[in-house]
């Protein structure tokens, strides 16, 4: 039995949770998320907690706590919401937002432009800073492993976009 699966997910006042057909949904201050939940598994929702159930008890699926944790992450993310912060290593590496897009200036001949989604906002406080917030976790580390793909930290000089929470493991140069 999973122990994660098995602890009900804790929720506020001000959070509306609705299950019907199979489709979870959670209103909260920051926005509104629907998933849909496999077919195998039911929610209950109470007053003050929502617990994640198998239909079948004798079912041992190992998806249980994975449907347990995405549900409380939506739950999570419009109470609360999710942020990344990268940031940009390296001469004349800058970052800037102009209009729906965000404009990376990488040392590559050229710019890139990337296309910010909809449910993700990306602000600059710094040219050498990005910061992503959203009430979608998953949209959330995808655009911003999208963006750090464009020039990947390298491990001699630490050139590269990185998270800031990230350790870039150094190498040592050649030698003479």
């Amino acid at each position: 039995m999973s122990r994660i699966a098995k602890n009900p997910i804790k929720i506020s006042k001000e959070v509306e949770c609705a299950y019907k057909e199979g489709i979870f949904s959670a209103k909260g201050k920051l926005g509104q998320m629907q998933i849909s939940v496999n077919s195998n598994y039911k929610v209950n929702i109470s007053e003050e907690e929502v617990t994640v159930s198998p239909i079948n008890e004798s079912n041992n699926d190992p998806n249980w706590g994975t449907t347990r944790a995405i549900i409380a992450n939506t739950i999570n993310g419009v109470t609360n919401g999710f942020s990344k912060t990268l940031e940009l290593n390296g001469t004349g590496y800058r970052a800037s937002i102009s209009g729906s897009k965000l404009k990376l200036e990488l040392g590559f001949s050229h710019d890139i432009n990337f296309d910010i989604p909809k449910d993700v906002k990306i602000e600059c406080p710094k040219q050498n800073l990005i910061k992503l917030t959203s009430v979608n976790k998953e949209k959330l580390g995808a655009a911003a492993a999208k963006i750090r793909s464009f020039r990947k930290p390298e491990p001699f000089k630490g050139k590269g976009i990185k998270y800031s929470d990230e350790f870039i493991f150094r190498k040592e140069g050649k030698k003479k």
